[in-house]
């Protein structure tokens, strides 16, 4: 059987995005220092920086997947193996800027003096990447010739055979730059490898970030999934709460309704019975067909109680009256499934089969700002459904399931009315169902 590996991985948008941002961050960062340093904003220089940077970008794209075995080891294990693959990879690097800049020298004036004399370092002076030291020297005007000693043979105006006028000084101009090779071809290549291990020594330390950044996704994308599964065993829970406490529901009213059944035919009411079996047949096929996990509209809510209405009145039918009372704008309004069913069981079972005058059961429904508010009373003696023998049951069957379906917003109070009877007040967020 192959092993499935499910660990998380970093999306390649992302990985793509973070390279991009490392590099587009290394190039500002390398242009405004040249600039800082004095060489000009020129396109031959950040036509190749920008190169480099491109380059390299693909190249560290590339080592990617070799991070991706890497996610699935311990913290040290990636440590070790990121620290030590990393030299390589900031040597490759360093030759491809070495590669890009091979045609360009690029110097740095290490300063410069008094442009009038020379004593004072009139000398620019600098070094190319791979060792040369360049000299910029600035042309000097010749000295003008020492006059000679006045001779007998001058003429009466004072000139000198031999004397020249001497020439005008001319203003010095800029040097001419002087290529000064260091050695020979040896020293040469090993300057420029020096160099090339100098510039991985910065590339090494790139590399390094990244690689951190990398598996910082990667843990980031291990919490998400992490919080992803402890989502769905959360709601599997409660699908499974709510399964379990609807399942409870069933056989409960089942019980109640073959103890009805059964009092018909032993009366003698074959008639009657049979409109039950018909009735309860019917309410079945529509509670059993549905998930019942998944929320009705409260309209088809109302519509299971009719149906139970219809088979209690079989049993009661001078004595179970009702009223229903749905705000229009509830009528669309989503709740548990059979949720109203216990309540109104024990209304019929603790009101109206406890007298012998007829007892009305209303079921009331209106929206209070960002809730549901459901009622189930009755006008029947006024029997704490709480304290009596069974009812509690499914009181606490209604709780349970509101608490796992909303939590602390789902609520049901219970207790007598000021005028009589009995009543439970269910209050829930209010969930729009689709037409």
């Amino acid at each position: 059987m192959t092993e499935v590996d499910d660990t998380p991985r970093v999306p390649a948008r992302l990985v793509l995005l973070s390279l991009a941002a490392l590099w587009a961050c290394y190039f500002m960062v390398a242009t405004l220092r040249g600039a800082f340093m004095g060489f000009d904003f020129v396109w031959p220089i950040i036509s190749r920086r920008l190169t480099i940077c491109i380059l390299s970008m693909l190249v560290m794209a590339a080592v990617w997947p070799l991070l991706q075995l890497l996610d699935r080891k311990s913290g040290p294990v990636r440590l070790a193996v990121v620290l030590v693959g990393a030299l390589p990879l900031s040597l490759l690097l360093s030759i491809i800027n070495d590669t890009i800049f091979s045609d360009i020298e690029v110097t740095q004036a290490y300063g410069e003096g008094d442009a009038e004399t020379i004593k004072a370092g009139n000398v620019r002076i600098s070094r190319d990447e791979v060792g040369n030291i360049l000299v910029d020297l600035p042309k000097v005007p010749p000295a003008p010739p020492v006059p000679p000693e006045p001779t007998e043979g001058a003429d009466e105006d004072g000139g000198a055979d031999a004397a020249e006028v001497p020439d005008v000084p001319e203003k010095p101009s800029k040097g001419s730059a002087i290529t000064i090779h260091t050695g020979s071809m040896l020293g040469h290549s090993y300057a420029r490898w020096a160099a090339i291990a100098e510039n991985s020594f910065g590339r090494y330390f790139l590399v390094l970030a990244w690689a951190a950044l990398y598996f910082a996704l990667a843990k980031a994308e291990e919490a998400r999934a992490a919080e992803r599964r402890e989502g769905e065993y959360r709601r599997a829970a409660e699908a499974a709460e709510l399964r379990s406490l609807r399942y409870q529901v069933n056989p409960h009213f089942l019980f109640n309704t073959l103890n009805s059944l059964s009092a018909l035919v032993m009366t003698g009411r074959k008639e009657d019975a049979e409109e039950m079996i018909q009735t309860l047949s019917t309410f079945y096929r529509r509670t059993l067909s549905g998930d019942p996990t998944n929320d009705l509209r409260l309209v088809d809510e109302i519509e299971l109680q009719k149906l139970y209405f219809a088979i209690e009145a079989v049993r009661f039918p001078n004595r179970l009256l009702t009223r229903i009372d749905i705000d229009p704008e509830a009528v669309d309004a989503m709740v548990p499934g059979m949720i109203l069913q216990p309540l109104v069981e024990n209304s019929v079972k603790y009101a109206v089969a406890a007298t012998q005058r007829p007892v009305t059961v209303t079921i009331k429904a209106a929206r209070e700002g960002g809730q549901l508010v459901i009622t189930v009373g009755d006008d029947g003696p006024g029997t704490d459904h709480n304290k009596t023998e069974g009812c509690g049951i499914g009181l606490n069957n209604v709780r349970d399931r509101l608490r796992a379906r909303f939590g602390a917003a789902g609520t049901l109070t219970t207790g007598k009315r000021p005028e009589g009877g009995f009543e439970s007040v269910l209050r829930m967020p209010l969930e729009r169902g689709r037409v």
